[in-house]
């Protein structure tokens, strides 16, 4: 598995160099890049029309003793097709290990179910009233790999705010719900995440997010990360976090770099 997983990385590496090298000619001066990545609050930022962007990250959870989970890697991809509105696609090659069971190891691997949706910026931040947009995504069960399928379409959205406290703080939530495609029963989703810009480079934030279930006992866990930005185009992060109620997951760790190219004048 180890030896599939680090081609894996290196052939995701390879790729974001051919985008980078193709992309630098047509980069042009706007904002600098604001990502999803690398805490679980979604931006309320859209890209900007006629911008590509790939938000890329490998990262392992461990969900319990004996059980992993790796992502090599998850890739969010968004085009800006007006100035309101950014098409998202999601893909993730997953592989689960579970070791609980000293006799029988269980690995499975391969595609999760691919993730079409859009963010739709509602209204800008006035006052007390913060920057809002709305994210939404559908899980289509055949676009993924034989065991990871789903049986069901599996849908998710959740409403995006971001205040500005001060020139260099920031604090971010969502509020919003998932269906996991087995289930007809929804889990709500939280995050509270304060980030700080430290410098012109660099980047930090601590968080606390969690699910919420009829069907199963509440997940709250708490995390924390740095993000370096190379140029207005390109940053790389790292984060980790951890679980604070007994069903969340022990602790997670990651890491990703995020670019963008514009397409057209």
């Amino acid at each position: 598995m180890s030896n599939l997983y680090f081609r894996m990385i290196h052939k995701n590496l390879y790729l974001i160099l051919f985008f980078l090298c193709c992309g630098t000619p047509v980069f042009s001066q706007t904002e600098k890049i604001d990502t999803d990545r690398p805490d679980q609050t979604e931006s309320a930022v859209t890209v900007p029309h006629k911008w590509l962007q790939f938000e890329m990250g490998f990262g392992r959870q461990a969900n319990s003793p004996g059980q992993n989970e790796y992502q090599h890697p998850t890739l969010l991809s968004k085009y800006g097709i007006s100035k309101k509105i950014e098409f998202r696609l999601i893909t993730t090659l997953r592989t689960d290990i579970d070791n609980s069971d000293p006799a029988v190891k269980q690995t499975v691997n391969g595609l999760s179910p691919v993730e079409v949706g859009a963010k739709i910026a509602l209204w800008e931040e006035k006052k007390l009233l913060p920057k809002t947009s709305l994210i939404f995504h559908v899980g289509i069960p055949k676009l993924a790999s034989n065991k990871l399928q789903t049986d069901h379409l599996a849908p998710n959205f959740r409403f995006s705010m971001q205040h500005s406290l001060t020139n260099n703080i920031g604090l971010g939530y969502n509020l919003g719900a998932q269906w996991d495609g087995e289930s007809k029963a929804a889990t709500w989703i939280y995050t509270l995440a304060p980030g700080i810009s430290l410098g012109k480079k660099w980047y930090a934030y601590i968080e606390a997010f969690g699910f919420i279930s009829k069907q199963h006992e509440p997940e709250h866990s708490l995390d924390a990360g740095i993000a370096f930005f190379i140029s207005d185009n390109f940053k790389i992060d790292i984060s980790s976090g951890f679980g604070i109620s007994p069903a969340a997951p022990d602790w997670y760790m990651a890491v990703g770099g995020s670019f963008r190219f514009k397409t057209g004048n």
